[in-house]
C-alpha cells in the first residue's frame, strides 16, 4: 500500500510503499476512496517542515528548555541524536479520510465489512483506525460530501462550546475551509452570523450562503462594522477559525464582543491576551480541542471505552454523526469548498499548489481501491548493501520500530555489523523509514511470519511491555535466539511458562545494558576484591510521566516499578554478586501527583544490603541516575554514567568516560556470543530472579 508522508528535517512530501498494517482488536481497517487535504493544517505542518532549523527553533520556544534540561541531565551526544532522531523521521499527513471496511478487530461492535465509512485516518490507501474514530455514512450522503465531515467536525465543537441560543448574532473570523462549514453551522443553529476575512474570493462564497461579510482591507473598519450590524449592540460571540502567529484576531475579537460575550478559538493564533480588554467585559475566552471530547483521550481513543451519552452527549464520533446527518438533509454546501481534485499517486502536486496558492480551500484525493498492494511484507533493494563483513551467525528479526529501536538498538546493530535481515511492527510506517536507513532489506506488519522465518536465528524484540512474554515464548518455540528489551514480563504466570519453555538450547537475554558500562566494568572489578558486606544506594532523578502514558498503565506497560526499576535491580544485584534474600517497597501513595516514587530496599545472602530510590517530583536539569557503593573502608562514585570517584582507594581518584549506559556494548557482547560462542551474556537465574521479586513485590504494594 501506499501513504503520504512529511519530512520534518527535509520539507519535502513524498508517497512511500508500507505493508499494510496489522489489525488491532479495537481498530478498523478501511481501503480509501477518498481523502480531503486542510489548507489550514497541513499548510502550516508542510510550511513547519520546510522550515531552517533556527526558524523550527522560534516556532516551538517551549521545546528550546526541554533541549537544554536534556543535555544537563544526559549530556550533548545523547541530546544531539535524540533531536536529529525526531527531525528524522517523517510524519503521516492528513486526518479526514472516505472508503470502505476491509476488516473489522475482534473487539469492535456495530461494524461490519463493506461498510461505508469515514474516519480521521491520514492520506494513506490502507489506514487501520481505532473504532471510536469511525462513523457510518448515510447512503443519501456521497463521498464528497462525506469527506468533510471530520473538519466540519472541529467547527461544531467550537459552537457547541460557545452554546449559541436562537437570535444571536455570531462573528466567524477567519473563512477558510473550517471557517466557510462553521458559518454553515451557524446558520443552521438559527443565529445571524457576520463573517470577516482579507479574502475577497472567500468572502463572496459565505456571502452567498447568507453570511453577512466584511473583506479586510486597509481601509476596512471591523470594529465599527459590527456595531453597526448590532445596533450598537457588538455580537454575542466570536469563533475565530483564522490560523496567524499575530494576536490581531483575538484584540479584534475582544473589542467586538459585547459585555459578558463568548470568544472560542478553533484556529491558530498568538495568544498574548490583553487583561483590560477582557476584564471590561468580563468575556468568556476557551480554546477548542478537535473534533470533541475524547480527542487525545487514550481510553476512548484506543482503548474504545466511550462516554455515556447521559453525562456526554457529544463526543468526537457523535459529531461525526451529527455533521453526517446535516449532510443526509442536505442542509451544508460542500461543492464550492474544492478547489482541485488529484489522483493520490500526484499528491505532491496538491501540496505544491497549497504552499504556493494561499486562496486554496478544500483539495481532495482520489484513490484507485482496486490497485492496492495488499502485502504485509516488502522486500526493499539498495544500491548497494550498507553493511561489510557481517557476522554470519546471527541473521536477526528485529520486531519494533519506536524510538529505543531507532535511536539505540539498530545503531547498536549497525555497530556490532550485526545481520539484521528483517524489521517487524503492527504498523509499517516507521519500519519502513528505519528500513530505508539502516539497509534492512525486509518489513512486514505479519509477526507470526517473521517469527517462524527459517532465515531467522535471532529475535531482537523491542515492543511495548504487555506483548513482550507472547513474543519471547512464540520465539522459545521456534528455536530462535532472544533478546528482549526489558522487562521479561509483566506477571508471574509469564514468567512460569517462560521458564518451563527455556530449555538452555538457545539464548534468553534481557536488555540490561548497565552492567555493560565502561565504568560498571571497572567499579565491579574493584568490588570483586573487597571482602565483607557492601552497601549500594542507586538514586534515579527519574521526572514525571503522565499517569495516561503508557507505561503508567499495569497491563500495559507494568508500571514504573517493572518497566524501569528492573534495570537498577539488576545493576545492584550484579554489583553485588550475591542472591537477593529479602526486599521491601515503600512507595508514595497513590492520592499524589508522583505517585510514581518509591524506594525499594533489598537484602542479599552474603550481608550486602542495597536502596533504590526512583524519585519523580525533581528537577529535570539535576543528573538522571547516581550510584554510591560502601565496601571495606572504601567508597565510589558513579554519577550518571560519565564520572567514576572513589574516596580510600589510593591507585583511583577519578575516571571520565563519555556518557555509556553500555547499550552499545551490551548488544556487541550478544552478537559475538552467538557468532562466536560462550557463557551466557547474563545469567538466566539472575533474569529469573530479578523478574520475581519485583513483581512479587508488586503484588505486595
Amino acid at each position: 500500500m501506499k501513504q503520504l508522508f512529511q519530512s520534518l528535517k527535509t520539507g519535502n512530501t513524498e508517497i512511500l510503499d508500507l505493508p499494510i498494517p496489522e489489525l488491532k482488536p479495537r481498530n478498523i481497517l478501511i481501503r480509501t476512496r477518498l481523502s480531503l487535504i486542510s489548507s489550514g493544517t497541513e499548510r502550516m505542518i508542510v510550511d513547519f517542515g520546510k522550515s531552517s532549523l533556527i526558524d523550527k527553533v522560534k516556532q516551538q520556544p517551549d521545546k528550546v528548555s526541554e533541549v537544554i534540561n536534556k543535555v544537563k541531565s544526559e549530556g550533548p551526544i545523547e541530546t544531539f541524536n535524540a533531536v536529529k532522531n525526531k527531525l528524522e523521521k517523517p510524519i503521516p499527513l492528513g486526518y479526514s479520510n472516505v472508503g470502505e471496511i476491509i476488516e473489522v478487530g475482534e473487539k469492535v461492535l456495530g461494524f461490519k465489512v463493506g461498510d461505508r465509512v469515514l474516519s480521521n485516518g491520514p492520506h494513506s490507501e490502507i489506514v487501520s483506525v481505532p473504532h471510536n474514530l469511525v462513523s457510518k455514512i448515510p447512503d443519501q450522503v456521497d463521498d464528497q460530501e462525506a469527506v468533510f465531515t471530520v473538519i466540519a467536525s472541529i467547527g461544531l465543537q467550537g459552537i457547541r462550546l460557545a452554546n449559541p441560543t436562537l437570535g444571536e448574532v455570531f462573528l466567524v473570523n477567519g473563512l477558510g475551509l473550517i471557517g466557510l462549514l462553521t458559518s454553515q453551522l451557524l446558520l443552521q443553529n438559527g443565529l445571524r452570523v457576520l463573517g470577516i476575512d482579507p479574502d475577497k474570493e472567500r468572502c463572496e462564497l459565505a456571502k452567498s450562503f447568507g453570511v453577512e461579510v466584511l473583506q479586510l482591507t486597509s481601509s476596512a473598519d471591523p470594529i465599527s462594522w459590527c456595531k453597526n450590524k448590532t445596533s450598537g449592540n457588538n455580537v454575542d460571540a466570536v469563533i475565530i477559525t483564522a490560523s496567524t502567529k499575530s494576536n490581531q484576531p483575538i484584540d479584534l475579537s475582544a473589542r467586538v464582543c459585547r459585555k459578558r460575550g463568548r470568544i472560542i478559538l478553533v484556529g491558530s493564533t498568538g495568544l498574548d491576551l490583553k487583561r483590560d480588554l477582557f476584564y471590561k467585559k468580563e468575556l468568556t475566552f476557551q480554546v477548542s480541542c478537535s473534533y470533541g471530547p475524547g480527542r487525545y483521550d487514550k481510553s476512548y481513543e484506543e482503548n474504545g471505552i466511550d462516554y455515556p451519552i447521559g453525562f456526554i452527549r457529544w463526543t468526537e464520533q457523535r459529531n461525526f454523526q451529527a455533521i453526517l446527518n446535516i449532510f443526509e438533509r442536505g442542509k451544508i454546501e460542500t461543492k464550492n469548498l474544492v478547489s482541485h481534485y488529484f489522483d493520490f499517486i500526484k499528491a505532491h502536486k496538491a501540496y505544491e499548489i497549497l504552499l504556493n496558492d494561499k486562496k486554496t480551500l478544500g483539495i481532495i484525493l482520489r484513490f484507485n481501491p482496486e490497485k492496492v498492494d495488499l502485502s504485509k511484507t516488502l522486500t526493499l533493494s539498495f544500491k548497494k548493501d550498507s553493511h561489510k563483513k557481517l557476522n554470519t551467525k546471527p541473521v536477526i528479526a528485529l520486531i519494533g520500530a519506536g524510538n529505543y529501536s531507532s535511536r539505540v538498538l539498530l545503531p547498536a546493530l549497525k555497530s556490532a555489523k550485526a545481520n539484521v535481515n528483517v524489521i517487524g511492527a503492527l504498523s509499517g510506517q516507521n519500519s519502513i523509514f528505519l528500513a530505508k536507513k539502516f539497509g534492512i532489506k525486509k518489513v512486514t506488519t505479519d509477526l507470526d511470519s517473521l517469527i517462524n522465518d527459517p532465515s531467522c536465528n535471532t529475535l531482537v524484540i523491542a515492543t511495548r511491555h504487555d506483548s513482550h512474554a507472547e513474543l519471547v515464548i512464540k520465539g522459545l518455540k521456534a528455536g530462535k535466539n532472544i533478546f528482549v528489551e526489558k522487562p521479561l514480563c509483566l506477571t508471574l504466570d509469564e514468567l512460569i511458562n517462560i521458564k518451563n519453555l527455556y530449555n538452555g538450547k538457545n539464548i534468553l537475554t534481557v536488555g540490561y545494558n548497565r552492567r555493560f558500562s565502561p565504568l560498571i566494568k571497572i567499579l565491579k572489578k574493584k568490588l570483586d576484591f573487597k571482602k565483607g558486606p557492601k552497601t549500594f544506594i542507586y538514586t534515579c532523578n527519574a521526572g514525571y510521566i503522565s499517569k495516561d502514558h503508557w507505561t503508567q498503565d499495569l497491563e500495559i506497560g507494568g508500571g514504573r516499578l517493572i518497566g524501569e526499576c528492573c534495570h537498577f535491580l539488576d545493576l545492584i544485584r550484579f554489583l553485588a554478586g550475591s542472591q537477593i534474600v529479602d526486599f521491601k517497597l515503600t512507595k508514595v501513595p497513590d492520592n499524589f501527583i508522583n505517585s510514581d516514587s518509591f524506594t525499594f530496599t533489598i537484602s542479599f545472602l552474603d550481608g550486602s544490603i542495597g536502596t533504590i530510590h526512583y524519585f519523580t517530583n525533581g528537577h529535570k536539569s539535576f543528573p538522571k541516575e547516581s550510584i554510591d557503593v560502601f565496601a571495606s573502608g572504601n567508597i565510589f562514585r558513579i554519577d550518571n554514567f560519565k564520572k567514576l570517584e572513589s574516596w580510600g582507594e589510593g591507585n583511583l581518584r577519578s575516571t571520565r568516560k563519555f556518557n555509556s549506559k553500555g547499550q552499545f556494548e551490551c548488544i556487541s557482547k550478544f552478537v559475538d556470543l552467538i557468532e562466536f560462542g560462550g557463557s551466557d551474556l547474563i545469567d538466566i537465574e539472575e533474569i529469573f530472579e530479578v523478574q520475581k521479586i519485583l513483581l512479587e513485590a508488586l503484588d505486595k504494594r
